[in-house]
């Protein structure tokens, strides 16, 4: 046991505390960091637990430090994520200036939550009263069982996409070619979500600000109004690169001075708003950057000849003396070799472990076969006790990444974001809900699947409530039968059965989720353009993102101009296009605002100026005439019902050698009169 508890859990300590410090977003309160690493590490014990588990029960001795450290791991998760995190989340959420308040708020959003659960659990006891009389696990085993049925039935299927998904996006971001366009597709769409994020964040200022200057100081809600006030002005001067700039605002968007209700929509308005911005801020870059450092190694890769086997980055000055040549020598033959074999071989391996997890999943049902390629295997070492806990941990953490990998896709379509170094309280508060809600399930799926000697049960599954032994209504092999179902939902996700479903209905495509052969029909040429000029930025010494709201606007729904048949490249490089998209229309017609040239980025930042200086004034006007003027607005707007969709151009000829500039000039030199 000695590798437990002096490798393992120190270890996952401190895996959990790196996590949530790369994470976690600047404005997370201590407390809510507290909690998350604790969650997480109490998550995290428990399939850490499982190996050391499985090898006690091989040696056939009972480990009473094994026993508490799994009721303490098992019972903490179990509070936290049905009902400390979600407290917590509420009063996180909440735009209430008083403790008192934001805690009401919360406990009122958790009601219909805490009320479904409560109605389940009464449910299941009366279920329990009626159909087993005999029975005597007892209430808490009743609650363990349910809420292992439900993280075993919801998990197959995050695992099942996982299984699929995982290998081949690691296969397929190998190639070169597949990233490029990859990247290109999603530089492209965070640079118009990036714009939308930063108008709305403008036009919330802006609400704040007309709010604020409309309300007289004997005002009541005067002390609420002082709190945004303070709030705003710390955030321009936090980032003094961010220029608010005015928008198309609504008539409800100015309804914020009836009571401190509305003063309290206002202030979660105005930190949602924040926190979505920035987010979508270090997506953008985190892409630029990746973009341009591919773009780097397909340079390197091809001129390694003459460059003498050494790295020449864009990002820094070369290295000096012999030591800073054999480094950049190392980094070339790491980026540009041997990377994408060893990424090549990282999706064969967790291929085969995804298709053994699969065929020991679907060999669960027969009793006398054991096709469980980790049963065998630490069957095979088991008198060495490290080795059976590394043939336990590794397929068991893989199934976790797996799990987990699916639930962050889900979330960044609806809930939350797993965003580096910007991830909210709200969002970190609701991961460590989901990541403890399915740790306990998972290990408990896996312990199916390592079939011990006889009939011999590791504590966890003897303490862990055995749905079939609660209700049989769900049938004596509920636990056995369900893999089954999972096996052939991965099977179907590996045909892309569902890709083909969702595509065929049409409108159902926004319920599916995005996968990256999604963005791989050739390379889009707004995407292309950005990254082009993002790197002339970088030659002159700029930051990278600097200059990424005016680029981005000249992008965002550009398709009018597609429609018409004009070059969009040659409009995009010589001029800006007159008739952007309705977002712009929006501008023209709400707050006025200024085109944008990609090639005098100093002439934009002065625009935005003028924009700002142009908001200012509409503000100042009177209250009555405001509401009048935007009501006028969004008649205009919901009158004209502009639809854009994003260009996209394929290029299924380029090839991974060529540079971003090679790219560009190609979709450049493409005949006028081509519709993309």
């Amino acid at each position: 046991m000695l590798f437990f508890y002096l490798i393992s859990l120190p270890l996952t300590l401190g895996m959990v505390l790196v996590t949530l410090r790369y994470f976690a977003g600047p404005d997370v309160p201590r407390y809510v960091l507290y909690t998350v690493g604790y969650t997480w590490f109490c998550s995290l014990s428990i399939i850490i637990l499982v190996p050391a588990d499985i090898w006690t029960t091989i040696i056939g001795r009972y480990d009473g430090g094994i026993a508490f450290f799994w009721s303490w791991s098992y019972w903490g998760t179990f509070i936290l994520t049905w009902a400390v995190v979600p407290l917590i989340q509420g009063y996180e959420d909440a735009g209430d200036f008083t403790m008192k308040e934001r805690l009401k708020t919360s406990l009122r959003a958790n009601l219909v939550f805490y009320l479904s659960v409560g109605a389940i659990g009464l449910f299941g006891l009366i279920l329990l009263i009626i159909m087993h009389k005999n029975w005597g696990g007892g209430i808490m085993g009743l609650l363990m069982a349910c809420s292992n049925t439900f993280g075993l039935v919801t998990g197959a299927f995050l695992l099942g996409f996982g299984l699929s998904e995982i290998p081949k996006s690691i296969w397929r971001n190998a190639d070169w070619d597949h990233r490029q366009k990859v990247l290109s597709h999603r530089v492209a769409k965070m640079a118009v979500s990036l714009d939308n994020a930063h108008q709305e964040f403008s036009n919330t200022i802006v609400v704040a600000q007309a709010t604020s200057n409309q309300m007289s100081k004997r005002d009541p809600l005067r002390p609420c109004m002082d709190v945004i006030d303070k709030m705003v002005q710390q955030m321009l001067c936090e980032d003094t690169s961010f220029k608010p700039s005015g928008g198309g605002l609504g008539e409800n968007d100015m309804d914020y001075d009836t009571d401190e209700q509305s003063m309290a929509t206002l202030r979660r308005q105005l930190r949602i708003a924040r926190e979505e911005y920035y987010r979508y801020k270090s997506v953008y870059m985190t892409y630029i950057i990746e973009a341009l450092e591919l773009e780097d190694t397909i340079k390197n890769y091809g001129r390694r000849e003459t460059t003498g086997w050494k790295y020449i980055s864009s990002f820094r000055p070369s290295r000096a003396g012999v030591v800073g040549g054999l480094i950049d020598t190392i980094v070339l033959l790491w980026r540009c070799i041997l990377r994408k074999q060893l990424e090549k071989m990282l999706s064969v391996i967790l291929a085969i472990i995804s298709a053994a997890i699969l065929l020991a999943e679907a060999t669960l049902l027969p009793s006398g076969l054991d096709l469980s390629l980790f049963s065998i295997l630490i069957k095979a070492v088991g008198n060495q006790e490290i080795l059976v806990q590394i043939a336990a941990f590794i397929p068991l953490m893989y199934m976790c990444i797996c799990t987990y990998y699916s639930l962050f896709k889900i979330g960044m379509l609806m809930f939350y974001s797993f965003t580096p170094r910007q991830t909210s309280s709200v969002s970190l508060l609701m991961i460590c809900s989901m990541v403890a809600r399915y740790a306990p399930p998972i290990s408990y799926n896996f312990l199916n699947f390592i079939r011990l000697d006889g009939n011999t049960k590791t504590i966890f599954e003897k303490r862990m409530g055995n749905i079939d032994e609660a209700v049989p209504f769900f049938g004596q092999k509920f636990n056995k039968i369900y893999p089954l179902i999972m096996v052939v939902y991965t099977l179907l996700v590996a045909s892309n059965f569902f890709v083909r479903i969702f595509s065929f209905l049409g409108s159902w495509k926004r319920f599916r989720l995005q996968k990256e052969e999604d963005d791989t029909d050739g390379f889009d040429s707004a995407g292309i353009v950005i990254l082009q000029k993002e790197r002339s930025y970088l030659e002159q010494g700029r930051n990278i993102g600097e200059q990424v709201i005016p680029l981005a606007r000249n992008f965002n729904n550009a398709n009018a101009d597609i429609e018409t048949g004009n070059n969009f490249l040659d409009k995009a490089v010589e001029t800006v296009p007159k008739n952007y998209s309705s977002s712009l229309e929006s501008k023209e017609q709400g707050v006025s605002s200024a085109s944008v040239s990609l090639l005098d980025p100093i002439e934009a930042r002065s625009q935005s100026s003028d924009v700002v200086v142009s908001a200012s004034s509409g503000i100042s006007s009177t209250w009555t005439s405001m509401k009048t003027s935007f009501k006028t607005f969004k008649a205009n707007l919901e009158a004209k019902k502009i639809l854009v969709q994003e260009p996209k151009i394929p290029l299924t000829h380029a090839s991974s050698s060529e540079s971003l500039d090679e790219i560009f000039h190609k979709l450049k030199n493409r005949p006028t009169n081509q519709n993309f």
